[in-house]
């Protein structure tokens, strides 16, 4: 299973039905928390998300509306008595800020926290697992600021049976092929791993692009994503407020997605002077059909 899961789709003041950016990246049985701002928690336990499976937690930047929620959540993970360890991917800064709460406070987490520090301007691997590959990206925002490209994997190479049956393997070593073995016949003979399988497809990928100004650099991440997530603080008739604010529109974000051949777009980190968010599907589906609104509660499978 790959889904995302929107907890909060508004930007830096809330509404009282919008809620600050935090998404649920659902990988198999682990669940990554990307971004987590004001009130995340209630939404986790609103939408009956199950924080003993929440392995990872990434942070695109330093402004409140997309942390000021982790403390809380790291306490109520704390009271609740985890044990299983937990990392946060952030600006480096980030594990002073949250060090210092936890002092005042004189709380001490009893689980394992680490801290993953994101320096301004890195990209490249940040997690690799089993099941999922996770790189980060840098956005051109006010601050030093992240995006996030989720890849699950898929190890295991495509066998080719009739090929193999003619180099005589056996079926119970076909599974080995799959995971890349060669096979030793009785009469001495090699069989190479590539002559008999073809590598593994491509995994889908999801990519999460936080606060940017509008940046047909970061084309190369966006390119043929399965689902990519863009802001669009604003519709498209304030451009130059979106531009001078280092935010992106409606119109901005759909092109992006046109260019890139992405196959979703959602779109989110609504300006809270709109009551209604219809506008930004009426201007963002005539330059890419295939957005959506990033709605919370809502699951989208990538």
């Amino acid at each position: 299973m790959f889904a995302v899961t929107i907890l909060g789709n508004n930007s830096a003041i809330p509404t009282l039905d919008r809620h600050p950016t935090a998404q649920i990246v659902t990988c198999n049985e682990q669940l990554l928390l990307v971004d987590c701002g004001e009130g995340t928690q209630l939404q986790i336990a609103k939408y009956r998300i199950k924080r003993s499976k929440l392995r990872y937690i990434f942070i695109s930047h330093l402004h409140g509306d997309h942390y000021f929620g982790l403390i809380g959540l790291l306490n109520t993970l704390n009271l609740m008595g985890r044990t299983e360890p937990l990392s946060v991917y952030a600006p480096p800064e980030l594990e002073q800020i949250i060090q210092l709460q936890l002092d005042c406070s004189g709380t001490v987490i009893k689980f394992e926290l680490s801290f993953v520090p994101l320096q301004p301007g890195y990209s490249g691997i940040i997690l690799e697992d089993k099941d999922l590959q996770v790189k980060c990206f840098p956005t051109q925002h006010r601050i030093s600021c992240f995006g996030f490209s989720f890849e699950m994997q898929k190890r295991k190479r495509k066998l080719i049976p009739d090929q193999a049956r003619a180099y005589e393997i056996p079926a119970a070593y076909f599974s080995k092929l799959q995971d890349g073995a060669d096979y030793q016949r009785k009469d001495g003979m090699l069989v190479k791993n590539d002559w008999v399988t073809l590598p593994p497809p491509e995994g889908k990928r999801y990519v999460y692009c936080a606060d940017t100004i509008y940046d047909v650099t970061l084309l190369p991440w966006l390119r043929n994503a399965d689902m990519m997530y863009h802001e669009t603080t604003y519709l498209h008739e304030l451009q130059e407020r979106a531009a001078e604010r280092y935010h992106s529109t409606s119109v901005q974000a759909a092109s992006l997605a046109a260019s890139a051949g992405a196959k979703q777009l959602l779109i989110g980190h609504f300006s809270s002077k709109y009551t209604e968010l219809q506008p930004f599907l009426d201007e963002s589906r005539p330059v890419f059909e295939n957005t959506n609104i990033a709605e919370e509660g809502v699951t989208y499978f990538v």
